[in-house]
């Protein structure tokens, strides 16, 4: 389990970048990727190492999101009005 970590961390950060990403720059600050990471984990470990499945599903649950995370989401939505 020790040797996946690095991978899944990676993976977070991928999916996390995606979703809290400007519309000018495509990546998440690494306030926003720490933000979610523990969501992630907490709500979304059964898409890790998928970042688009681990995007999806923090999206979905949306309401479950600590207050930090929420304001990630809420903040790409404002930034940007195409969905990927």
């Amino acid at each position: 389990m020790t040797r996946l970590m690095p991978a899944l961390l990676a993976a977070i950060v991928v999916a996390l970048g995606s979703a809290a990403a400007s519309a000018q720059d495509n990546q998440g600050t690494p306030e926003q990727r720490a933000a979610c990471m523990a969501d992630a984990f907490r709500l979304c470990s059964a898409y890790i190492p998928d970042p688009p499945g681990v995007e999806a599903c923090l999206r979905q649950r949306k309401s479950d999101l600590s207050e930090g995370c929420k304001a990630v989401f809420e903040q790409a939505s404002a930034g940007s009005t195409k969905v990927r």
